[in-house]
This record gives structure tokens, sequence and C-alpha cells, in this order.
């Protein structure tokens, strides 16, 4: 039986997708630019390793299940929109977890930027090499330790997946957004393993 909430389920789809939208052009926007000699720093790997993920995700087809397709029954449109959600939920936290990468591999840009101004001196290599070294430990902790973001060196830790939905979860629910058919993050999780993206 349908109960109704249809049409916040559709405006939700929308919510999310808005969303979605919105941080794919934000990481868009992060187009590296190095000189040839720059070009294998780790940051900017990380800038491009970005770019290409968020591709990847916005290449995955919605999965069209055609046994479900609505025909005017309210309980199938419920159905329909609820796997919706999902996919735009779990599109919505790969793009934030990419774009939480970015910004920390724009940050290691604009301090290496930093320190290279001015006259060149000795002092620069020793910065530049710590810098260098800074993004890839923070690299190698997140691959391994199975943290989710790189936003800065030292907020690292703090950013884990729960942090991502919950985060989205107070803003939405700050927004005044309808949230009863939000899934919860293991269902996610799930969710991005079954389809193979970022």
């Amino acid at each position: 039986m349908a109960d109704g909430f249809n049409e916040a389920r559709a405006l939700r789809v929308t919510e999310l997708m808005t969303d979605y939208q919105g941080l794919l052009r934000r990481i868009a926007e992060y187009a590296p630019n190095p000189s040839p000699e720059e070009y294998f720093e780790h940051g900017y790997e990380v800038l491009r390793q970005c770019r290409a993920e968020a591709q990847a995700v916005l290449l995955v087809p919605y999965p069209i299940d055609l046994s479900s397709m609505p025909n005017g029954s309210g309980d199938q449109e419920k159905r329909q929109l609820q796997r919706i959600i999902l996919d735009a939920s779990a599109r919505r936290f790969q793009a934030k977890k990419i774009y939480l990468r970015a910004v920390a591999a724009v940050r290691w840009s604009n301090a290496r930027t930093a320190i290279l101004q001015g006259t060149p001196h000795a002092a620069q290599a020793t910065q530049l090499q710590q810098t260098n070294n800074n993004l890839r430990i923070v690299s190698a902790i997140a691959a391994t330790v199975g943290l989710t973001s790189l936003t800065a060196f030292k907020e690292l830790a703090a950013v884990t997946d729960a942090r991502i939905v919950n985060d989205f979860r107070q803003a939405d629910t700050q927004a005044g957004y309808w949230l009863v058919d939000d899934p919860p993050l293991a269902t996610i999780l799930n969710w991005i393993r079954s389809h193979g993206s970022a």
C-alpha cells in the first residue's frame, strides 16, 4: 500500500543529485597544471587520480531493474524511488570522499607554491621534501588504516566514512530535508562494493 510520501522521495532524489553534481563540479575545478618536472609529484598524482575516480563514479550506470519499473502502483513507485535514493546517496558519498582527497592535494599544491615563492635557496629543498613526505605519509595511512580522506595532514584521523555520513545527515537535517529513506552507512558501502565503483 502506498504511504503518500513518493513526492517527498522524488524531492529527496533531487536534493541528493544536486549535492552530488556540486561535488563533481568542485572536483573538476581542481585541474592540476604542473610543469613537466612536477608532473609526477605525489600531490599532482593524487589530483589526477581524484579526477579519474570522479569520472569513474559518473560513468557507473544506474542499475535498472525492469521487473520493478513503476506501472502506476504507488508501492512500485515507492520501491523504485528508494532504490534511486540509495544510488544517489552512494554516489554523493563517493564524490565527497574524492573531493576531500582533492582538497588535501590542493593544500599540498598551495603549500608547495608558497615554499617556492622568492629566491630559491637550500632551505626550500628541505621544506619541499617535508611537504611531499607529509602527503605521502597521509596517503599511506589512509590506504592502510582504511581512513577515507586526505582533508588535511593533521585533520585526516578525524575523517572517516561514518563522519562523512554523519556530516551529511547533520547538514541535511539542518536544511530541513526529508531523510526517512536515506540509507545507513553499511547499505551505502554494500552498494559501492556491489557496483564496483571508486
